[in-house]
């Protein structure tokens, strides 16, 4: 509870207009000058480069010493770390630069979930099909080399039977031999190489000699057979390591053993990998292999063979081959490159879907191509509209939240009349409508608290001239002690108390409470004022004066309210005080050591009915009740005039102070000077309300009659 009246702040006091703060993310950048030479990593980089530019020009001079060296790294690594600084620097700003506006946030939220992840299945799927279209045509390509080492050894084979029946025939069966399988490989060539130190059990004429069919332009026939071909034979890739470059042309070979009644021998047949096969295999296959340039381990580089890797360069595929040195049986990896056509290897292997089943007159396997064409339109369109629909969708959300942004900065800005278009109907265009409804309702609310302020300043000059009907100043009497107090429940109350100086050395002293409080209270108690100052100038008695007030008030005053009030007149001469009290609170009095009363405080209740009710005979039963009283007067006497916001005041558990307590307050500390009184008085409620809200206004007039009062009993005059 406030006891003493606030002093307010002047409302016309006006603060400057704010300017409004830019948008988050949007602040001004520091400039490069600033960033140099007001930050950490700026002052760094200064510092390192002017480090690093003056060793520099010391290596010029002279050798710099190992002190100097580190010096030089530790500046390269304060460069590294303030370059560092700067580049996440430009990084966080570029994002927040970039990510501010949430049309950009949702895009690219958007292309994060829906366009790059379409992205990368199909970046997966074009992978997966490169992989197995190289995978496939390796297949297809080892498997038509594999073929022609059947086809080839199947011939020796062939010519080895015959050989081992008739080993006359060995020319005439190789050139048979030769002259079938050369209609399918160009370049085909075949030997019979006898065995080495064999001795026929038959007559010298019928001994075994080395034949050959073909034109053996890749290499010279072979003479003997190595000590590393198995006896069942051989059928594979061989090679012979060639001049310093190591080039070596590999050579499809099979080697079969001829063994018959005449000897034994070796029959070879040899398809050299060249031009004429590569392009027989890719009429079988559907894959294009680039001319293998093989090179032998032990062998230095060349430019051919630097030429053999850029050519493999442009393949997109490759074949691993097992190629055996023909001299010594090492084996050693040949390596082919490939270049395939996707449509041809479907084509491939479409053939091998039965040509019977068609549709529409295709197979089955370009049915299924065209079905996934089919597919894969239907991807591209279903993927641009959704693309499509998503950035429409967020063009939308993001125009409203615009709108949204616009509005909040026009009302920061101070304009309450902007209203936001709304031109969808969905949470946002609720959201845009409540927007719209919250500026009405400050709006609203601004020109409420404008009324608001107006009424207060009104109210803070009624207050004003309210407290300037109070007695002001010191209340000096002689040989009385008088200390007044009042404390508004509002800006304004109805509780009033006045001193009149009267005629014949007396004092009037009025204390009024109108019901109710506010601006008609303070209205009422102004005209009380008024009345009353008139009246007491020509009315000595109290109750005759109450008499004239109540005629009058009740004449003028408003039906539901009245007033309440005790009005004492002390006579300094004859030492006595003559009070009435309409309808008041009683007075709390302590008389003196000489008092007639007897010591001690106690409450004085004369009857009487409030001022100023107006109902039939109301006027005849005011005359009827109303009590004149008197008291004489002594050294020491206390006198306290009170409203009920003394004895009304209220603790948090609804207590009362009451006049019980009043009074024990007074009894125990009359012997104090009135101020003082009446400050032990305000900290004893203070302590009792405990905080409570003042409830009531709050009025109080303490008299003490001091040995100096003229006439007094016991004064020593």
């Amino acid at each position: 509870m406030r006891l003493r009246i606030p002093q307010r702040m002047s409302a016309g006091r006006r603060q400057g207009p704010l300017l409004p703060a830019p948008p988050p993310g949007m602040e001004p950048s520091p400039g490069a000058a600033e960033l140099l030479l007001r930050s950490w990593p700026g002052r760094l980089f200064i510092l390192s480069a002017a480090i690093k530019l003056a060793i520099g020009l010391l290596r010029r001079a002279v050798e710099p010493p190992v002190l100097v060296e580190l010096l030089s790294s530790g500046a390269s690594v304060g460069l590294a770390v303030s370059v560092g600084c700067f580049v996440w620097r430009l990084f966080v700003l570029t994002k927040r630069r970039l990510l501010w506006r949430v049309r950009r946030k949702l895009i690219l939220s958007y292309i994060f979930i829906g366009v790059v992840p379409a992205l990368l299945i199909i970046g997966f799927f074009l992978l997966s099909a490169n992989v197995i279209s190289m995978n496939v045509s390796a297949y297809l390509f080892k498997d038509g080399y594999d073929d022609v080492v059947s086809d080839v050894r199947l011939t020796a084979q062939a010519a080895a039977l015959e050989i081992a029946r008739q080993p006359a025939t060995a020319p005439d069966a190789l050139t048979r031999a030769q002259t079938a399988v050369g209609e399918r490989y160009a370049g085909v060539a075949m030997a019979f190489v006898p065995a080495r130190g064999h001795t026929a059990p038959q007559a010298t004429a019928h001994a075994l000699k080395p034949a050959t069919a073909g034109a053996w332009e890749h290499q010279d026939p072979p003479s003997i057979i190595p000590a590393w071909i198995p006896p069942e034979g051989f059928g594979g890739t061989t090679f012979i390591a060639g001049d310093e470059s190591g080039e070596v042309q590999l050579i499809i070979r099979a080697v079969i053993p001829a063994r018959g009644p005449s000897g034994a021998g070796h029959v070879v047949a040899d398809v050299p990998v060249d031009d004429h096969l590569l392009d027989r295999l890719r009429e079988t296959t559907g894959v294009k292999a680039l001319r293998p340039r093989f090179v032998a381990p032990d062998a230095r580089a060349s430019t051919s063979s630097l030429q053999a890797i850029a050519q493999r360069a442009e393949a997109n595929s490759v074949a691993f081959l097992d190629a055996y040195d023909w001299n010594t049986g090492t084996p050693n990896g040949a390596t082919i490159s490939m270049i395939f056509d996707m449509s041809e290897l479907w084509r491939k292997i479409s053939k091998a879907q039965s040509e019977n089943i068609r549709l529409r007159g295709e197979n089955l396997g370009q049915a299924f191509l065209y079905v996934l064409a089919l597919v894969a339109l239907l991807f591209l369109i279903i993927q641009g509209v959704a693309l499509l629909m998503g950035l429409t969708l967020a063009r939308s959300i993001t125009s409203s939240i615009h709108e949204l942004f616009t509005g909040t900065e026009r009302v920061r800005e101070g304009d309450f009349t902007h209203r936001i278009r709304i031109d969808t109907k969905d949470q946002l265009g609720e959201l845009a409508a409540s927007f719209n409804q919250m500026t009405g309702s400050i709006e609203g609310l601004l020109l409420t608290a404008a009324e608001k302020k107006r009424m207060e300043e009104e109210l803070r000059i009624a207050r004003q001239i309210q407290m300037s009907l109070l007695p002001r100043g010191p209340h000096d009497v002689p040989g009385l002690g008088i200390t007044a107090l009042c404390v508004p429940a509002r800006e304004v109350g109805g509780d009033y108390y006045d001193f009149f100086h009267l005629a014949e050395d007396r004092l009037g002293i009025l204390i009024a409470d109108v019901a109710g409080k506010g601006t008609s209270a303070a209205l009422y108690m102004a005209e009380l004022k008024g009345l009353v100052l008139a009246l007491s100038q020509s009315h000595s008695s109290p109750r005759a004066l109450l008499l004239e007030v109540n005629r009058i008030i009740s004449e003028n005053l408003d039906s539901r309210s009245f007033i309440t009030m005790t009005y004492a007149v002390i006579d300094r001469r004859q030492a006595t005080m003559t009070y009435c009290r309409a309808g008041h609170t009683p007075l709390v009095f302590m008389g003196g050591a000489g008092s007639s009363l007897g010591p001690g405080a106690r409450v004085l209740t004369p009857d009487g009915m409030v001022v100023g009710l107006r109902f039939p005979g109301a006027s005849e039963k005011f005359d009827e009740l109303l009590e004149e009283a008197r008291l004489d007067l002594t050294a020491g006497d206390v006198i306290v005039f009170y409203t009920d916001g003394i004895s009304e005041a209220m603790n948090p558990a609804s207590d009362l102070f009451g006049e019980t307590r009043l009074s024990s307050i007074v009894e125990e500390h009359g012997h104090l000077e009135s101020g003082e009184l009446r400050e032990r008085i305000l900290r004893e409620i203070e302590a009792f309300v405990d905080g409570a809200d003042q409830h009531d206004d709050m009025t109080m007039v303490l008299v003490k009659v001091e040995p100096s009062f003229a006439g007094a009993k016991g004064s020593g005059r």
